[in-house]
């Protein structure tokens, strides 16, 4: 299989997903996606967790404004619209069953998990549980790849082209330079 075009991990990034989740970030194997001012916005989480733990979420929205619009429209009942979106519109329901196995694919790419064999996330493939996560496919993902996830992303009061980052206190590194960000070494990942 193919691991999921992202690259490494630094301990600069660790420390911004720590500081926007709250809490020290674990696990984390990739950065799948980034503020247009480098900060992680979405991680990708090892599969099985470093306690033993299988995680079936692969693609974890960090952004906090990006969490926080995701919140809105799920209160919103913006949960209850894709559904029936997905119930009426077969196009659109086969868009999100491929989605499903695009994450599966992706995820065990990293790791093939046995606890979470045809698990992917969001309530994938039938049904929409968490806009957070599908969210978080498709701005890892890009465009196209999970059609809930991207209408999510169109009703949302965020964008990922403008930076609303808080001042986490870190450099923040400049994407279009890769030169500008540490290179993590193997201590470094296996201890996020």
């Amino acid at each position: 299989m193919t691991r999921p075009p992202f690259g490494p991990v630094s301990e600069r990034d660790i420390r911004i997903v720590s500081i926007q989740l709250g809490r020290q970030a674990r696990d984390v194997v990739g950065i799948p996606a980034r503020c247009v001012c480098g900060a992680p916005t979405v991680v990708a989480t090892a599969p099985r967790l470093s306690d033993g733990t299988p995680f079936p979420t692969f693609y974890y929205l960090t952004h906090p404004v990006a969490t926080a619009a995701m919140s809105f429209l799920e209160a919103a009942q913006v949960m209850v619209e894709c559904g029936e979106l997905l119930a009426a519109d077969p196009d659109v329901a086969a868009a999100y069953a491929r989605a499903h196995v695009d994450y599966i694919a992706d995820r065990e790419s990293v790791a093939v998990v046995s606890e979470l064999e045809g698990i992917s996330a969001g309530g994938m493939p039938t049904r929409v549980k968490c806009l957070h996560a599908l969210a978080a496919h498709a701005l890892a993902a890009g465009p196209g790849a999970n059609p809930i996830g991207d209408l999510a992303l169109e009703r949302s009061s965020w964008s990922p082209d403008v930076c609303r980052c808080p001042d986490y206190g870190v450099d923040v590194p400049d994407p279009a330079d890769p030169a500008d960000d540490e290179t993590p070494d193997d201590e470094t990942a296996s201890r996020a």
